[in-house]
This record gives C-alpha cells, structure tokens and sequence, in this order.
C-alpha cells in the first residue's frame, strides 16, 4: 500500500524547506483564533443559550469559527506558502472515500468496542454494570452522518496538515502523540464552560484519552492512504457513540485533578493497549507522502 508523505506542492514532492516555522505559525494563530473565538462565545452567551434568538445565531456563529479555525488556518497557510495546486490537493483528500469496507467499520465501530470492553470489565471488578446512555441508536447514527462532515474544520488542520509536517521532523509515532497532546490542549477552554459536559472533569484523563485516540487517527490515516474522511468519520463516531457507556465522573475533583469514573479509567487504558498496537505497526514510518492525484 502507498504511504503519504509530508504536504509538499501538491504533486508529491516534498519541500525543501524548513517546516518548523509554518507548524509554530500554524499552531499559534490555531490556537489563538479558536481560543479568542471561544472567549467571545462565552462574553456573548454567559455560555448557556441566550433569550435572543439574534444573540444565540451570532454566539454560535463565532463558537463555530473557533471551532473550524485549524482546517481554515491550514488552508490558508497552505495557499499563501503552496499555492493553489496544494490546497486542492489538501482538500481532495476528503473524497477519498475508495479506501475498502473494513475501514469504515473501523473508524465507526472502534470507540463503542472499547467503550464495552470497559464496561464488561467494569462488570467483573464490580459485579454490577456501569450506566449506559439513555440515547437511541439510531439517533446517534444519525448525528454521526450531519457530524462527519462538520469534522472538516478539525481534521483539515490537525491530520491534513500538521501531522505530515510534524512527521517530517519525529517520524510518525512520535509526531502522533506530539498532536495528540496538542489537540487535547487546544480544548481546554472547554473544560471551563458552563454547561459543558466537561466542566469540572479530569483534563489530565481526557488529555491521556485524546493522545492514544491521535495515535490511532494518525495510523488510520497511514493506512489509508492519506484519506481525510475517514479521519473525519472516526472523529464524528468518537463524538457521538462515546456516549454508548458513559465515562463522565459524577463528582469530579477538578480539572487538573486525576480523578475520573472507573470506566473512564478503563476506557483510557484499552485505548492505550490500542495505541500501542498501533505506534508499534507505525515504527520505522519516518514520514507521510502526499498521493499524487
């Protein structure tokens, strides 16, 4: 199978220039776009929904722009650095969808196997079972069909274009959990919201959880060969299928304390015995190509 390579011009080609500047460039107006955005969310709405329907429009409005700043930021950089051949190139690879039926059922069905792992262990140590989520099947499905295509604005910038060029300089296993702790950095505002189904939980739990789940984005992205949409796919059914067991800690400590419910801490570690699988498959990957079109 073909692997893909560092972002280059858009023909295959890598640069020969040093990408270290355009990652610190790329990660800082990513992370000051999105935080900004965020804050002004929250100066907006007090971060519950606001009577106005005006005010909740403009409130989501800028939340979204927070949200979808690293594929808009990966964009741009690359048209001003690469030209337009590149950011066609970049974006092309969120219709790569002709990658084999087995990927799709791993990108769906990966999260809800480990989230009921964690929950028939949870059954053993305990003799009880954990609570399950309340919400349909079908629903959560749905969601994930709308949510897949929403995931662009993350996956453009954190796969399509970070990853390649992190890999350039650590390798790929290296570079997977280097984002993985960036990514999981990038949400903590979130951590702060009132309303938030984060507020108050463990960063430090999420932050272990997000890094094995970059490294098995990161392979999955390997594997198929640069595709976009399936990365996109994974990241819509971790959203929307977590939930099948939930992992939230009714009484949390804090934030940066490592509390978490024992199914969170289940969860965390079969995704590591994962990641492990994964970053060992990955060892010796010293970078991705981008596929000539």
């Amino acid at each position: 199978m073909d692997r893909v390579h560092a972002t280059g011009s858009g023909t295959g080609r890598v640069d020969e220039v040093d990408l270290t500047p355009r990652l610190l460039v790329f990660f800082a107006i990513t992370f000051a776009a999105s935080w900004l955005c965020w804050i002004a969310f929250l100066a907006i709405s007090g971060g519950t929904p606001a009577s106005n329907p005006a005010v909740a429009v403009a409130a989501t409005a800028i939340f979204l722009l927070g949200v979808f700043a690293p594929g808009l930021t990966a964009i741009a950089l690359t048209a001003r650095n690469e030209g337009r051949a590149a950011v066609e190139a970049l974006l092309g690879r969120i219709l790569k969808w002709d990658v084999g039926a087995r990927w799709y059922v791993f990108a769906i069905g990966y999260i809800p196997v480990i989230k009921l792992l964690a929950a028939a262990v949870h059954r053993v140590a305990t003799g009880q079972w954990p609570r399950f989520g309340q919400e349909p099947l079908y629903l959560m499905l749905a969601a994930i069909l709308i949510s897949t295509w929403v995931q662009a604005g993350e996956e453009i910038g954190w796969r399509g274009y970070a990853l390649p060029r992190l890999s350039e300089h650590f390798g790929l296993p290296i570079s997977s959990i280097t984002l993985g702790i960036i990514w999981a950095t990038w949400h903590l505002p979130l951590f702060f919201f009132p309303e938030s189904s984060t507020l108050g939980q463990s960063f430090p739990l999420y932050l272990l959880q997000v890094t094995a789940i970059s490294v098995t984005m990161a392979w999955l992205y390997w594997r198929t060969g640069g595709s976009l949409l399936l990365v996109m796919l994974f990241h819509a059914a971790a959203n929307n299928l977590k939930d099948i067991v939930p992992s939230t800690a009714p009484a949390a400590a804090g934030i940066f304390a490592f509390s978490g419910s024992l199914v969170g801490w289940l969860t965390v570690t079969f995704l590591w015995i994962g990641a492990a699988f994964f970053l060992i498959q990955m060892s010796g990957t010293a970078s991705l190509r981008s596929l000539s079109k």
